[in-house]
């Protein structure tokens, strides 16, 4: 017997989905009999199923999953509740491009009897609400209801082409019980070759008219700069944009990063912020010319530096936007960038780069030699800045600064997995985000990831998937998987991350990877956007915790979770003042790399 449920489940496997990430409801029936019978018929399931006991977690894991492999994956969960428990990780998805098909049932519509998964428990009439997909519609690229079997793989290839096409993101499918419970002829997995083509859209490249603007303003500009954020999403575009910083001279500075962008060791590449006053780069105020690609957040507009001076472009800066599919950010309510630009391009950015390149103007910047010279000299004093930040000593009694413990983190993963190639960092550190992406940056594409939005929650249920992707997707010099994976995230993060789930999905499914938690007692974040506010308010001169952002005094045993959610599998340490910290990290890293454990390392800053 066949249900709609199986076509379903076949059709994911037909378009290349490898894996499901589940939590399982009432509105699932047809599904779980349908799972037994393929590995009763089979031996096995046409997809694998990743058991999820929370839905967060579910699709942050997912979310990792699809970062790694570049290929879409899937989530189920169960009816409204479900889909609502999905949370966060929702908007992180979405702000994150990440294509992921969300399927959940809902209540069954008939209550008599009258089809098979008719209304048999009290939860159905709980369950069964107006508008169930209204609840993540804005979020999503598309949105649909499966209400007969005929159609099912029709909409899934539908679905998937929107959500890998640019601008990439989540889809939502449901049906009701009876629908996923009908019986089906076998004639239906059959489906005809048209079936198979719903390709996504091609990438684009800019106009010829774009392009001469573009690359004349480049080649006679005096002070360029490049500014991106996730341009590293798409490792077909570094390659290009090194390149085309390399032979014009021009500098490369990250915002706001969600990915990999540049080399820590190309020589043009000036620094990272996240946009707090004063830590943007003094190139852009001075730049004439400007080529913001790939970015969510170039500059704020209200930013001041130490100086008193806005941190901003010039009036007279001839300013280039170009995004892979949203340049002007048209699912954000208010965008300001698009607004003061020459030209705003909607290209990929890899073939926008390479237009460039071959524009024949690459080889005429002005003022090639003395830029090359003043950029390099600010690379390397960002770098210089950076390692003696890592050697500071504290004070006897005094907490580990993180540029130390990111140091000592560093040092010990390139001593155990010298191919850095081997190693993913997934960076959810928020008020350390500047100094963690700045520290840990790889000198390889794709080497560190963070969600893409703002969500916090997605790093333990990402390490999961992470590990599970790179083995799918052949990641690591061996080309069998990372031999390391690295969670770094704050002590809030860690518990919005839903441990107890995260860790015992890392046990269930043999997904060792370590965790770095930064512990400064509670949200600093909300403390510092008050302070950016009220700098000398009342609020200014309190602790954490009498602000009710801290978690004292009664502070959780973080390493004591993730041992408790794996049955003792994990390994892990807590570090305060005067530890051993860089032992701690060594043996937390061989415990993964030799062991395949799960480590977790506290490491106690200055409290909030």
């Amino acid at each position: 017997m066949y249900t709609t449920s199986s076509l379903f489940l076949h059709t994911l496997a037909q378009v290349g989905i490898t894996h499901a990430f589940v939590n399982w409801g009432s509105d699932h029936p047809a599904l779980l009999e349908d799972l037994e019978r393929q590995r009763v018929d089979h031996g096995d399931t046409v997809v694998e199923i990743i058991t999820c006991p929370n839905e967060m977690a579910a699709l942050s894991a997912a979310q990792a999953f699809v970062q790694v492999t570049n290929t879409p994956a899937a989530v189920i969960v169960h009816v409204d509740v479900g889909t609502q428990a999905l949370a966060g990780a929702v908007h992180n998805a979405s702000r994150g491009k990440v294509p992921i098909l969300v399927f959940a049932g809902a209540s069954p519509s008939t209550v008599e009897g009258e089809l098979k998964g008719s209304r048999n428990e009290w939860i159905h009439w709980m369950q069964d609400i107006p508008d169930q997909p209204a609840i993540v519609r804005q979020y999503m690229r598309f949105t649909a209801q499966i209400n007969a079997p005929e159609n099912v793989p029709h909409l899934v290839r539908r679905a998937l082409q929107i959500a890998t096409s640019e601008p990439k993101g989540p889809v939502y499918l449901w049906a009701r019980r009876e629908v996923l419970e009908k019986e089906i002829d076998e004639s239906l997995f059959n489906a005809p070759a048209s079936f198979y083509r719903w390709p996504s859209i091609e990438p684009s490249g800019l106009s010829p008219s774009a392009v001469n603007v573009i690359g004349d303003a480049l080649a006679h500009a005096n002070n360029p700069l490049i500014i991106t954020s996730y341009i590293g999403r798409n490792p077909a575009a570094v390659a290009a944009l090194e390149m085309l910083s390399r032979l014009m001279a021009i500098p490369i500075f990250v915002t706001c990063p969600s990915a990999t962008n540049v080399s820590l060791s190309h020589p043009f590449f000036v620094g990272v912020s996240f946009l707090a006053p004063g830590t943007h780069t003094p190139l852009l105020s001075t730049a004439d010319v400007i080529l913001v690609i790939d970015a969510e957040v170039p500059w704020i507009p209200m930013n001041k530096n130490n100086q008193g001076n806005f941190e901003r472009p010039s009036d007279e800066a001839r300013i280039f936007v170009i995004d892979s599919g949203d340049p002007l950010k048209e699912n954000i309510g208010m965008e300001h960038v698009a607004g003061v630009a020459e030209l705003v391009c909607c290209a990929s950015a890899d073939v926008m780069l390479y237009q460039l390149l071959n524009s024949g103007r690459t080889g005429a910047a002005t003022g090639f030699y003395t830029r090359s010279k003043n950029i390099q000299a600010k690379h390397d004093a960002f770098i210089a800045d950076m390692r003696n930040a890592e050697t500071l000593t504290s004070e006897p009694n005094v907490p580990y600064l993180p540029s130390r413990i990111f140091g000592a983190l560093r040092t010990a993963v390139e001593n155990k997995v010298p191919h850095p190639a081997s190693t993913l960092y997934l960076n959810e550190t928020i008020s350390n985000y500047p100094l963690s992406w700045s520290h840990l940056h790889p000198d390889t594409p794709a080497g560190m990831l963070s969600s893409g939005g703002s969500s916090l929650g997605w790093a333990l249920g990402a390490g999961v998937g992470a590990v599970l992707g790179g083995v799918n997707a052949r990641k690591g010099a061996g080309k069998v998987g990372y031999e390391l994976v690295v969670s770094v995230v704050g002590d809030g993060t860690f518990l919005f991350g839903v441990p107890s789930s995260a860790f015992w999905m890392a046990r269930r499914y043999e997904t060792p990877f370590l965790t770095i938690v930064l512990n400064n007692g509670g949200w600093k974040s909300p403390k510092l956007s008050m302070m950016g506010v009220y700098p000398e308010g009342y609020g200014s001169k309190a602790t954490g915790n009498q602000l009710t952002v801290g978690f004292g005094p009664a502070m959780p045993d973080y390493v004591g979770i993730a041992v408790a959610a794996t049955g003792g599998w994990a390994w892990g340490k807590r570090i305060a003042a005067g530890d051993p910290l860089e032992e701690t990290m060594a043996e937390a890293v061989r415990i993964v790399v030799e062991e395949r454990r799960c480590a977790i390392v506290e490491c106690v800053l200055e409290s909030i």
